[in-house]
């Protein structure tokens, strides 16, 4: 019998990297249960401990091997990066497995009661003076029993079980139903006619993806790198419409993938949850740790967002549909489907320049030697690729990032590129992550960014919008979260901070995509080397407002529905559309097309990470337009000022409040003024 890979503690790979190309289907459930069996036996050697219970024999002790932890961080993020229809299968069968296991440590009496004691103790002054990352952990760590409901009865905890293995089932399901809407959607072209507008990058990514699939023509889908650019460029407004509705219409159409009911249950499971541990709402349990705090802060912003934006965003929208009028008649009705096409012709008109202009000075190769450099420059860091590391596919690219003094710093994966077994999107997620101990001393993290960049075709490299140049740059931020994580405890270490917090680094980094003296350090034709011309760039930054407000009252609208949702007190029944509707009223620019829905498809607040916490960031917005103010005020390259911002935010990860982190780093509370004056509305 072959040996499980997951079973040997120190991986024989450089840097003890995943060991993807051994790692067989049939490994990881014995791995998980093996995991789980020695987490048990851990937390019980805990409970057992004769002595009385201090922050170092009960808080800072920690497995000696975290098996469960390796496994099922290599397969859930395979899960989103990599999957086929046997690992969705094993998901399903583990997720109560992996749910239930949770919930047994959460609910153990023994262990409840050795951390309560810690923390009472140190209340009372009785337990040893705490570090404030020490601190952080002891209340994390109490915090955390309370609000899963270790301090409730018998009764209570068995319905908060049933509830927890009932939610991870529920999501699942949603992620899973919308990748197969998403995969099962093509729209197939045979009359040339019918691809007029349309670039020649649009064109070539799609007769590609047709020879992929076996078929003549082109083949258009619902990806981002298919969709965007079709919504944009395609003359034929009957097949602009057609995708439109493909997209907007994902999981509520009568069949499998319906998530209508998974949207009620999981709304009703999330507010019962919260009123069982003594909220009101799922809203008041989310942001009593959050730097919102309280669900009216969330609306305060929000507030001044829309009386800010929603003016010039109405007359954005107003100024696309006079030029639709003009080109096709005054009796033309605008239409979603619409917007793009007719606000690319006033972006021509404007400031002549649109995505396409861009493509042949941002090819991936040299912008991702942009990216790195920017961090050479702002950070002294370094990108080594390394092929000795094994990767999970053939897209993946390793490389050692060396600290400024050359030391080994971080693994970082780059996975560009769109395929069937991908989740849409990007994100950044870690395989390992950063802890100090005495015995592994300050063992570095391994982090993973996966996008869905446009594709190289047969006759060109592939060739990035800039928005997917700002994409790069946002989850770039994260991982340098990770990178320079430099915290003694792994769970406090990296992106392991407030969710309104977590957004801050990645959106700084996007300030630098329009940045004139950015732009020039790699932005240079594929074919003739030439620099992008400074003509081109000033065009870039006249441009970089346009449709700002639309954009700002888009992203409200989904913030407002994400509140309204987890703002219940009583059971959701509504009719879920007429409920949509309802809730994000105040934000609508168009009116309401029949038949599409968006809360069906919003991963974020249903499957992922952003229930009652969306708005993190439109409130992460205002951090970083206040934080990049200080770069813009010392130089975009300031080396003293990056050192800074990694010292006092990027290494510390949750180690202390967000809000003393951030002012230790601009010496003061951020207000919404840089992000009104950046985006020109004030």
């Amino acid at each position: 019998m072959r040996d499980n890979p997951f079973f040997v503690k120190h991986y024989k790979t450089p840097h003890e990297t995943v060991p993807f190309t051994d790692i067989q289907l049939e490994d990881y459930e014995p791995a998980m249960l093996e995991g789980i069996r020695q987490d048990e036996a851990f937390i019980q050697s805990i409970v057992d401990n004769p002595e009385v219970p201090t922050f170092d024999n009960t808080i800072a002790v920690t497995i000696d091997d975290d098996l469960l932890e390796r496994v099922t961080k290599v397969f859930f993020n395979l899960l989103s990066a990599e999957t086929n229809d046997e690992m969705e299968a094993l998901a399903q069968k583990m997720s109560p497995i992996l749910t239930e296991h949770a919930n047994n440590v959460l609910f153990n009496k023994g262990y409840f009661q050795r951390v309560q004691s810690v923390w009472q103790r140190y209340k009372a002054g009785e337990e040893r003076p705490l570090t404030p990352e020490e601190q952080m952990l002891l209340e994390k760590a109490y915090d955390g029993f309370v609000r899963a409901g270790a301090a409730l009865d018998e009764e209570h905890q068995k319905r908060l079980r049933e509830i927890n293995n009932e939610m991870s089932l529920l999501t699942l399901q949603f992620s899973q139903n919308n990748l197969k809407e998403t995969n099962a959607f093509e729209l197939h072209i045979t009359d040339e006619a019918d691809l007029n507008g349309l670039p020649d990058s649009a064109r070539e990514a799609a007769a590609l993806t047709a020879k992929e699939h076996g078929k003549e023509g082109w083949l258009f889908t619902l990806h981002a790198p298919s969709y965007g650019p079709f919504i944009t460029y395609a003359d034929n407004r009957e097949l602009r419409h057609q995708m439109y509705m493909a997209k907007n219409t994902l999981c509520i159409k009568d069949n499998e993938q319906n998530n209508v009911e998974i949207v009620s249950r999981i709304v009703n499971l999330r507010r019962e949850r919260a009123q069982l541990l003594g909220y009101k709402t799922f809203a008041d349990l989310v942001l009593k740790e959050r730097m919102a705090e309280r669900a009216q802060n969330v609306y305060d912003l929000l507030d001044k967002l829309l009386d800010a934006y929603m003016e010039p965003a109405r007359k954005e929208v107003a100024e696309i549909e006079a030029k639709a009028r003009e080109l096709e008649g005054d009796d033309f009705q605008l239409q979603p489907w619409d917007f793009s096409y007719y606000g690319h012709k006033v972006k021509m008109e404007r400031y002549n320049i649109d995505a396409e202009m861009l493509r042949p000075y941002l090819e991936l190769a040299r912008v991702k030697q942009g990216v790195f450099g920017l961090a050479t420059r702002l950070y002294g860091i370094t990108f080594v690729e390394n092929k000795e590391i094994p990767v999970y596919h053939p897209d993946v690219v390793a490389y050692d990032v060396l600290d400024k003094d050359g030391s080994f710093l971080a693994v970082l994966y780059c996975d560009f590129f769109p395929r069937k077994g991908k989740q849409s999107g990007a994100w950044m997620t870690s395989y390992k992550d950063q802890w100090i101990s005495k015995e592994d001393g300050n063992s570095r993290p391994h982090v993973s960014l996966v996008m869905n960049f446009t594709k190289p075709t047969e006759t060109k490299p592939a060739l990035l919008t800039l928005g997917e140049v700002e994409t790069f740059l946002h989850e770039f931020g994260h991982a340098l979260h990770g990178i320079f994580a430099n915290t003694r405890f792994a769970s406090l270490s990296g992106t392991n901070v407030y969710w309104d917090f977590v957004e801050l680094p990645s959106q700084i980094m996007e300030n630098w995509a329009v940045e004139p003296e950015f732009l020039n350090t790699f932005a240079q034709h594929y074919q003739t080397g030439e620099p992008i011309p400074q003509d081109l760039i000033d065009r870039i930054v006249a441009s970089r407002n346009f449709n700002v407000a639309y954009a700002c009252i888009r992203q409200v609208s989904f913030c407002l529905l994400d509140m309204a949702f987890y703002t219940l007190e009583q059971p959701f029944d509504a009719d879920l559309l007429t409920f949509e509707q309802e809730a994000w009223k105040r934000a609508l620019l168009f009116p309401t097309v029949p038949g599409t829905c968006m809360t069906v498809q919003f991963s974020h607040i249903m499957s992922g990470g952003y229930a009652a916490g969306y708005y993190s960031y439109k409130w992460a917005e205002v951090l970083d337009a206040d934080a990049f103010s200080v770069f813009k005020e010392h130089g975009i390259f300031d080396r003293e000022t990056a050192q800074r911002f990694r010292d006092c935010i990027l290494s510390k990860g949750g180690t202390e409040h967000p809000m003393t982190l951030y002012k230790r780093f601009r010496g003061g509370e951020p207000t919404i003024e840089a992000l009104l004056k950046r985006n020109g509305i004030k």
